[in-house]
């Protein structure tokens, strides 16, 4: 199919932008890409589709993200990191089945599908929702996913006092190896669309013990490592009890490296980031999360000057209350100009890159998607801007930060095959996965005995 008359940004190395621009696909794969004229004259016989109005933009990658969590959408607002989990999250998540956990993931990928998120990393999935369901479920739709399998043998959060997980959640040593055993199972699965990641618990949440030998599997076997770090002041404090500092920590037991994508980082001094850069560490920044949670601004400015890629990610949906990672993008070109006092700081163009090339580079596929370049995945998002919200724009960077969300999606290319077309899915049934994830999402909380406080604070009548 050659696809024309489209404002291309292609995210390659010159940053190109094809202001009447085609993209050829062949398979699954970008086999020409430039002006529709040129393309039309060497490719007559190809069909084409006009995407005139459209703006053409790789496929986003959310580097971090809870499927399960998204059966919980608006259950825990207004809450610290701690009560939220302890007494809310926990609690939900402690009473779900392996249905629950496959409507989860389903309900997350729809979602991410029809705002244009193309890849995603999940980043800690319990054994108790069901692993097979998650892989399953993004066999089914045709989306890319990073599958992080849970490791943890301690069931609390940081030192904290009275800060336990819920016992439905608990899970021993012997998570890890479960870890392995769907990397053997699942990874390169779905004809490649699936990777298989560690899942790793925060630092208090995995004994050292762990962390190394896990470490040690990652290197051995090529299985990268996800983990939540340095979120509040509570990881600040944990880490000062082992006299670290919170990449001192990391780096101690084995966890840092280019392999490894940690998450948030909000709490970092200069000596962590200058680790973080030595080592290649990834991050994912999640703006949204971090401001809803009150768990403060991660320090992006100085880790892009210092190096460190850095990806985004919309966290789970009760931390955000949506996996719009256009939305996402917004939020992190405008929080750093805010806190710095710099209306330069992070500009689009760094946020674009963060959800599209850098993604890629953090979860090591920068040669095969996160731009639209010849020989590349064909994965591409079309965002229209045949609407009075989106008109008019002079720079479609611009555009696509700072005006477009998800609903302004119009099509969703993965590998070639159309998963959203006419803002439609085309590989679920958009009603069947919500009515559901409705149905299931009030089980859970039945059984978790959370019916009233989920509810809010003003009565429903």
């Amino acid at each position: 199919m050659l696809y024309t008359n489209a404002t291309i940004i292609t995210v390659n190395a010159n940053r190109d932008i094809y202001l009447d621009g085609a993209i050829l696909v062949t398979g699954t794969t970008i086999a020409a890409i430039g002006r529709t004229a040129d393309l039309l004259s060497a490719h007559p016989s190809e069909p084409t589709t006009s995407l005139a109005g459209r703006i053409l933009i790789p496929g986003l990658i959310s580097t971090h993200m809870h499927t399960a969590q998204t059966l919980l959408r608006g259950a825990a607002d207004d809450l610290s990191l701690i009560s939220w989990l302890c007494s809310r999250i926990w609690v939900l998540q402690g009473h779900f089945t392996p249905e629950d956990g496959y409507a989860a993931a389903r309900l997350s990928i729809a979602e991410m599908l029809l705002s244009g998120t193309t890849c995603f990393l999940e980043s800690m999935f319990a054994d108790r929702y069901g692993f097979d369901g998650l892989a399953r479920a993004v066999e089914e739709s045709g989306v890319r996913g990073c599958l992080g399998k849970i490791v943890m043998d301690k069931g609390k959060y940081a030192s904290g006092e009275g800060w336990e997980m819920h016992e439905g959640l608990v899970e021993n040593e012997k998570s890890l190896d479960g870890a392995v055993e769907m990397w053997e199972k699942w990874n390169g699965g779905a004809e490649g669309r699936i990777k298989v990641w560690f899942g790793a618990r925060t630092p208090g949440g995995v004994s050292e013990e762990l962390y190394r030998k896990m470490s040690s599997i990652s290197k051995e076997k090529g299985i990268p490592i996800t983990m939540h770090c340095a979120e509040v002041s509570a990881d600040r404090d944990f880490f000062a009890s082992q006299s670290h500092t919170p990449m001192s920590y990391c780096d101690s037991v084995g966890l840092l490296g280019p392999s490894t994508v940690l998450v948030h980082m909000v709490h970092l001094d200069d000596s962590d980031i200058a680790t973080l850069a030595k080592t290649n560490t990834h991050i994912a920044h999640c703006p949204t999360s971090n401001a809803k949670l009150a768990s403060g601004i991660c320090r992006v400015p100085d880790l892009q000057k210092a190096g460190v890629n850095i990806g985004l990610g919309t966290d789970g949906a009760p931390c955000n209350n949506t996996c719009d990672l256009l939305q996402e993008m917004k939020l992190a070109a405008i929080i750093h100009k805010a806190v710095n006092f710099n209306p330069t700081s992070v500009p689009a163009e760094d946020v674009l890159e963060m959800a599209t090339i850098n993604g890629a580079k953090a979860l090591g596929l920068q040669d095969s998607i996160g731009s639209l370049e010849v020989g590349k995945k064909a994965d591409f998002v079309a965002i229209d801007t045949r609407r009075v919200r989106m008109q008019p724009w002079f720079s479609p960077v611009s555009a696509v930060v700072y005006a477009a969300t998800g609903a302004d999606v119009d099509m969703v290319v993965v590998d070639g095959k159309v998963l959203v077309e006419n803002g439609k899915l085309t590989t679920m049934d958009e009603n069947e996965v919500m009515e559901e994830a409705k149905r299931r999402s009030k089980e859970v909380v039945e059984r978790s005995g959370l019916t009233q406080a989920v509810q809010g604070k003003w009565p429903l009548l």
